[in-house]
């Protein structure tokens, strides 16, 4: 769907303007399934302190000028990976994203475009749906696979065996990185680098048995060669996680068998 031109600015006067705020104009894609045929672009003045987070001007928007606005979120801390979308045009978590790092320099006018992630079908505004993003999730099998008798004891694991996956267990599933993936905007079947990275905290732990059955799965036409290493996955992640690195090493493993 290609969105239509901005439908004007709303009044916000009823919006707390703190001492110290300044005003910025967020720039919100809205699509009501119900009435809409098309997303459009609609604008709100809002007042914000440099130290509010995106999120709360979202809240403010809801709160007080128009509670049918749709978007996810929950801990606001950056932890549940809940409020992901497009701010100013990159993959952010709206708790995370602080009003100050996007102010205009020299006292000019600011705008902040926010719009839901790609790839995933909008069901209103922001609030996309996630269920094609964890049927992916869900194929790579991303849970412990032993064979055999329980064991008796817990099963050790070195700090070294540990460390070699621990970067992809930092994963919150926000989908950041795979609806900043070229290759999932253009085929939706492509498993996306969050599954794979997920893959990836398996077949690396030194516990696991079924890293052969994960190696199979993401060895498909739709799996991990699919990736073209443009590293938007690793730029989007908020947890910081080196997810093109973990991708390569899924390929090598494909290559050379589990290391």
């Amino acid at each position: 769907m290609t969105a239509t031109v901005s439908e004007g600015v709303h009044d916000t006067s009823q919006i707390p303007a703190p001492e110290g705020s300044v005003t910025v104009t967020v720039k919100l894609l809205r699509f009501n399934p119900e009435v809409d045929s098309e997303p459009h672009w609609e604008s709100y003045d809002v007042p914000a302190l440099p130290t509010d987070r995106v999120l709360n001007l979202l809240f403010n928007i809801k709160n007080y000028v128009d509670g049918t606005l749709a978007f996810r979120r929950s801990c606001a801390h950056g932890i549940c990976g809940s409020d992901a979308m497009q701010i100013n045009g990159v993959n952010r978590l709206a708790c995370k994203v602080l009003v100050k790092d996007l102010l205009a320099k020299d006292g000019k006018p600011t705008t902040i475009t926010i719009a839901p992630i790609k790839g995933l079908p909008t069901m209103k505004d922001l609030y996309v749906d996630m269920e094609p993003f964890f049927e992916a999730y869900r194929a790579v099998k991303p849970y412990l696979i032993a064979y055999g008798n329980e064991p008796t004891r817990e099963r050790v694991q070195s700090p070294a065996d540990r460390e070699r996956f621990d970067d992809t267990t930092k994963c919150i599933l926000c989908a950041a990185c795979t609806s900043s993936c070229p290759v999932y905007w253009a085929d939706g079947s492509y498993f996306g680098p969050a599954a794979i990275v997920n893959a990836h905290r398996f077949i690396f732990d030194s516990r696991d048995e079924g890293a052969e059955e994960r190696l199979d799965i993401l060895n498909d036409a739709e799996g991990v060669w699919r990736c073209r290493t443009t590293f938007n996955c690793t730029d989007a992640c908020p947890r910081g996680i080196q997810i093109t690195k973990a991708i390569q090493e899924v390929k090598r493993a494909l290559l050379f068998k589990r290391v």
